[in-house]
């Protein structure tokens, strides 16, 4: 592939992939990530673990034994005038609050109202005396029409996400208290400090810091009263502005900034869990039964109640009384606690949060869009991709990086969230890394499986397929190395071949010898030999490796007869195109020599440059049978361990001609030679009577009869199917070898006594 075209490309893919980290994007951004991102948040804080607050937070837990002791709710409210009191005199707390709507919504017409107005009543006077005590408020609802005209309702008007519905926004539920025990005088009394315990969010994640209502007061969370009464400010201290309210000391300076989210919500920095040693709790009716016991007859008591308070447990905290009890229904999970916990514990967190200024920071928005988080995302899934997708020799050593690069990430969203509170984006830049690298992944693989198969087509055009799919499958690069095998050698070379150099230019040669070779080759492959290499005109193959196979010999010796049957084919191919090709086109005719036995079989030749070939004394015994069968006027010669190969596995599929025993250049020992005649089915009756009279006259040869050796040659010469003079290129055959040269020279030098019928050969 050209490099324009494949960097094109991969341009191209990166366009292809950059919507996944978009959509990642977009889905975070309609807040359909938000559980994910709340989950991993929550697995931040669980890493970071517990901190101390700077201020004191003590929970008075209204639960089943306050319940079972005091009695069923809603109580009289001059438990909580007595309890807030008691802790405000005796306990030196700096404020109180208390996290319930003190509505008369829920009480039971059964109640004696008489008793729950004198309770009130004594409520409302300890209220009028403006002590440091917070009471919640909740919108009781907020109802509007939708764009399709159906109503709904909101628990909180959110200024910052619908200005338009300010001047339709409810008051909170303000508690009643009677100033007088008499039902009949029964009114209406607003206390100075009223908390709105509203929270969104399943309630401990984030909740609204202030709201308006149309008489034009602001009503603020119970968390920034209580901080408010914790540092000692007067009413309206409180100053929202557009993205945080200021604390504001009398003197005009600043006491603290409180950063707001959408111009309106604050998010909890969770310090610790419900039941921790870094808090604690008691039970309403512990501190009830000690405020009773304060101003009881029995100095006992009141001693015992004064030391309740002598170790400063109360001193200087801010006290939260709220219910705890399942049946109060008052309950949510927390970034910190596994299970449901009371509610109450978002005051005091959020308490903790503001006095301590530690506040969960998140990179900037932009017009309400977090592009930043965005930015960071898409940085990710690009080093992480980029690194995914790496190929070359450090492939493997990228995508290590790539897997470290997503962990130091991970990492360090917990240590800086650890450290400095900042919450970086997790669940969209992972979700995009991952799967951005996944597809490109899967592309990739897609691209190798395709490249792997232009390797093997290009590849295999050199080797054998097999190789090739070995060597792919492997895994492994390819060594210098070899073992001992038992094979198949194959050699084949065209008859004269220099005259076809000499008739053909360059061009018409080139071309012929593609048709050829691509001829043999293909069904060299197809009986299951591997392409050793071309030398020339010749064709090296061996059978029975890389892939071991048993029938190896038959393979080959197939092979060979099929070549010449194609080759015959082409022959009259090459006739049928007239002037095309020269008269010796048509007379082409190939030698083939086939040799069984151990070989070296390995990658063969320097460190950088090596092929897989074979090499050892059988391979150069096959060279010397397709070289050696011009003598014996053969076109395909093979030693006897190939037939006997062969005839194991194939029978008697194949016909094979005795040519006598040789001794082949280079070697002193003598080799029986076979001429392979052909397929037995296309072997004709002719050819059998010939096979079988220079049988006969072989035996006479051996028997040095060379008379009879001579007349029975003559008559095997006139049944031989290969015939100078009518087989197109045929210039001698077996048995014009034996009476034209082996049983003259015979005679003209007999052979010594021990002679057992060998010949020795005088050329390669």
């Amino acid at each position: 592939m050209a490099p324009s075209k494949a960097k094109s490309l991969s341009y191209l893919r990166w366009l292809l992939l950059l919507p996944i980290p978009a959509l990642w994007c977009m889905l975070s951004h309609f807040g359909w990530l938000a559980f994910l991102e709340n989950k991993l948040l929550d697995w931040r804080f669980q890493y970071r673990g517990e901190i101390e607050a700077p201020v004191k937070v003590v929970y008075i837990d209204v639960d089943s034994l306050s319940l079972s002791t005091i009695g069923n709710w809603p109580w009289s409210r001059s438990y909580f005038a007595r309890v807030a009191e008691t802790l405000l005199k005796e306990g030196q707390a700096r404020a109180v609050g208390f996290d319930f709507v003190l509505s008369e919504v829920g009480i039971a017409e059964s109640a004696d109202r008489k008793r729950i107005i004198q309770g009130d009543a004594d409520f409302g006077r300890f209220l009028i005396k403006g002590p440091p005590v917070v009471l919640a408020a909740a919108y009781a609802g907020w109802r509007f029409l939708d764009i399709n005209n159906h109503e709904k309702e909101r628990a909180l008007p959110l200024v910052a996400t619908d200005p338009r519905r300010r001047e339709d926004m409810e008051p909170p539920e303000i508690p009643g208290f009677e100033t007088s025990p008499d039902p009949s005088r029964h009114r209406i009394w607003h206390p100075p400090n009223i908390g709105l315990i509203d929270t969104i969010d399943n309630g401990t994640r984030i909740v609204p810091a202030w709201a308006p209502n149309n008489t034009g007061r602001t009503y603020f969370h119970m968390a920034l009263e209580l901080a408010r009464l914790y540092w000692g400010l007067p009413a309206g201290s409180l100053k929202v502005e557009r993205d945080r309210i200021d604390f504001v000391r009398p003197d005009g300076s600043l006491q603290a900034s409180v950063p707001l989210q959408n111009g309106q919500l604050i998010e909890l920095n969770w310090f610790t869990q419900w039941r921790s040693p870094l808090v604690q709790h008691y039970e309403f009716s512990t501190l009830y039964q000690v405020a009773e016991a304060l101003t009881g007859d029995d100095a006992d008591d009141r001693k015992v109640a004064k030391a309740f308070f002598a170790e400063g447990a109360f001193k200087d905290a801010v006290v939260l009384v709220g219910p705890v009890d399942p049946l109060l229904q008052d309950l949510a999970p927390t970034s910190l606690d596994e299970h449901a916990v009371p509610k109450v514990g978002v005051h005091g967190n959020l308490l903790k949060t503001i006095v301590s200024g530690l506040y969960l920071k998140r990179l900037p928005k932009w017009r309400d869009v977090a592009w930043a988080d965005y930015a960071v995302a898409f940085g990710l899934t690009l080093v992480v991709t980029i690194l995914a997708l790496a190929g070359g020799a450090r492939a493997l050593f990228a995508k290590i990086m790539a897997v470290l690069a997503v962990g130091i990430y991970v990492a360090l969203t917990f240590q800086l969230f650890k450290v400095t509170q900042i919450v970086l984006p997790l669940a969209v830049p992972l979700g995009a890394a991952f799967s951005t690298s996944f597809a490109g992944l899967i592309w990739q693989v897609i691209d190798e499986q395709k490249a792997k198969g232009r390797i093997k087509g290009m590849f295999g055009a050199y080797v054998s397929p097999q190789l090739v799919n070995r060597m792919v499958e492997s895994g492994d690069d390819p060594q210098l190395g070899g073992h001992d095998s038992e094979i198949t050698a194959y050699f084949s070379d065209i008859q004269s071949f220099s005259t076809f150099s000499e008739k053909l230019g360059s061009g018409p040669l080139v071309e012929l010898m593609n048709e050829y070779l691509t001829a043999c080759t293909d069904i060299v492959q197809e009986e299951g030999g591997t392409l050793d290499k071309y030398i020339g005109d010749a064709v090296v193959a061996m059978f029975g490796a890389p892939i071991a196979v048993t029938d190896h010999a038959f393979r080959a010796c197939v092979a060979t007869q099929r070549v010449h049957l194609k080759l015959a084919e082409l022959r009259t191919k090459w006739q049928g195109e007239g002037q095309k090709w020269p008269e010796i086109v048509w007379k082409m005719q190939t030698r083939i020599g086939l040799n069984t036995g151990v070989c070296m079989i390995g990658n063969m030749g320097s460190r950088t440059r090596f092929n897989y070939t074979m090499m050892g004394d059988n391979v150069n015994l096959a060279a010397r049978m397709e070289s050696g069968a011009k003598s014996w006027g053969a076109y395909t010669m093979c030693a006897e361990a190939t037939k006997l190969a062969c005839e194991k596995h194939g029978g008697d599929r194949l016909v094979f001609r005795p040519l006598g025993r040789i001794v082949v250049k280079g070697r002193s020992q003598a080799v029986p030679i076979f001429e392979i005649v052909g397929l037995k089915e296309n072997v004709t009756g002719q050819t059998r009577e010939c096979l079988g009279l220079f049988e006969q006259a072989l035996k006479k040869y051996y028997a040095r009869d060379w008379e009879g050796a001579l007349a029975l040659f003559a008559r095997s010469r006139e049944l031989e199917f290969n015939v100078p003079g009518r087989t197109p290129g045929v210039a001698s055959n077996p048995s014009l070898a034996y009476l034209e040269r082996v049983v003259p020279e015979a005679i003209e030098e007999p052979p010594p006594p021990d002679w057992d019928g060998r010949y020795v050969m005088k050329e390669k």
